[in-house]
């Protein structure tokens, strides 16, 4: 009886030792291998207003084994920020040496060849990317295929956002404030705020010129061209500065002498691809109507902080 419990215990051992191989053989054997990539670029982010043919880099690295990895395809769709999707299409097939162990792979995607091919309810996506709105998105999906033949959808995906470029933490670096056509010096090296609405809107925070107030924040757009105007009035309603109606240079230009005929830049902006420090320049102000009578007007050139 002894004995046949000890033959008994080895058969339950050697059933363990066999089941326990089994299931540690997840790499070899039948398994599928091969086909590993790391997805670096999760998210890039789109900025309306760099052009058409402007590149992001989007990088990802494949692992080469035993099984390798032979051809990547990307494929793209795109999704509103209303939720509305597109179709997926194939954006682009890269064919992948058997060595080194670690490559990387840098792309590059331009509006033009994000936007070929898609449709969102029917319509393809606009020409112009200034009529993207904050929050749309591509996905880019990787579907790799092994030296053996054997396809892979990766997990992990690069989501394209919309946003817009000149968003940011902004130093003054020129300004000037005339009271009633009187000099009243400025306000260089104070920080302000600038935060997206949309593709071309942009909310001011806080201020008017050098007067710090919850009520000074108004709105200015800056068009694909890169003319900077800062409108009296925003969605049907006056944009008031300490109180008093909004003046610019294209519709008050008789009460904005001083600050329109600055000798600094005009109501534009100027991109910088080496620092990333652009500068927004905006000549605006207010008209007041009663008291001392007359315009306020200010003259105000921004520079991006980058950390």
């Amino acid at each position: 009886m002894k004995k046949l419990k000890l033959y008994s215990l080895a058969l339950l051992v050697l059933a363990g030792l066999f089941s326990c191989e089994k299931d540690s053989d997840a790499l070899t054997g039948g398994a599928e291998t091969g086909g590993l990539i790391t997805v670096n670029s999760g998210l890039v982010g789109y900025v309306v207003g760099n052009g058409n043919d402007f590149k992001y880099p989007v990088k990802v690295t494949v692992f080469q084994g035993e099984v390798g990895t032979s051809k990547i395809e990307v494929y793209k769709s795109f999704t509103s920020v209303a939720g509305v999707k597109s179709q997926e299409v194939l954006f682009k097939t890269i064919d992948i040496a058997a060595a080194p162990q670690n490559q990387t792979i840098n792309l590059t995607v331009t509006y033009n060849e994000l936007k070929a091919g898609l449709t969102v309810g029917g319509q393809p996506l606009p020409t112009d990317d200034s009529l993207l709105k904050i929050g749309d998105a591509w996905t880019l999906r990787y579907v790799t295929t092994t030296t053996e033949g054997t396809v892979h959808s990766n997990s992990k995906t690069t989501k394209v956002a919309v946003g817009t470029r000149f968003a940011g933490t902004y130093r003054v670096i020129d300004s000037n404030y005339w009271r009633i056509g009187v000099s009243n010096g400025g306000w260089n090296g104070d920080i302000r705020v600038v935060e997206s609405v949309d593709a071309t809107t942009y909310r001011f925070v806080d201020y008017a010129g050098p007067f710090q107030a919850a009520t000074n924040t108004h709105y200015f757009t800056i068009s694909p061209a890169g003319v900077v105007h800062t409108p009296g009035t925003y969605k049907g309603a006056v944009q008031l500065l300490n109180g008093w109606p909004l003046i610019n240079c294209v519709e008050n230009l008789s009460l904005m002498t001083k600050a329109c005929g600055y000798a600094g830049p005009q109501n534009t902006v100027t991109k910088d691809d080496v620092t990333n420090k652009d500068r927004i320049y905006r000549s605006y102000g207010y008209n007041t109507g009663s008291g001392a009578v007359g315009p306020r007007e200010f003259y105000e050139a921004l520079e991006r902080i980058v950390e």
